[in-house]
């Protein structure tokens, strides 16, 4: 891949982990608040009446890790592939160590597999 190719990939790479990392921290802001809020309206209450509640929060909590979990997951494919780029093997596939096609680093700028590669994986698991 020339150098010219490799340069705009990598800064859709930055721009992307620039927009997770503002994601991760409006999450943890969110969290954050919410936790704090919490406490202060709740004081020593339990919710013992109130188990709707008690499931609602417990609901949103799961979902904001859920969220967390994918935007650390998506960070660290972003930093491979930056690195990738940096070591010279960025658009190569890690596991048969053929070309990815350029439509799908386009899509997927931060992939390491190819689509055979990938859709063996999917069907392995």
């Amino acid at each position: 891949m020339d150098s010219e190719r490799l340069e705009r990939y990598r800064a859709r790479l930055l721009k992307e982990k620039y927009r997770l990392q503002l994601e991760l921290g409006r999450i943890h802001a969110e969290n954050k608040g919410v936790a704090g809020a919490e406490a202060e309206t709740r004081g020593d209450q339990t919710y013992g009446d109130h188990m709707g509640d008690a499931a609602t929060d417990l609901f949103d909590k799961e979902r904001d890790l859920s969220l967390e979990d994918n935007v650390v997951d998506l960070l660290a494919q972003v930093d491979a592939a930056l690195a990738r780029i940096d070591a010279g093997t960025y658009g190569t596939c890690s596991a048969c160590g053929q070309p990815i096609d350029e439509l799908r680093l386009r899509a997927i700028p931060y992939t390491n597999l190819c689509l055979a590669d990938k859709e063996r994986a999917e069907g392995a698991s």
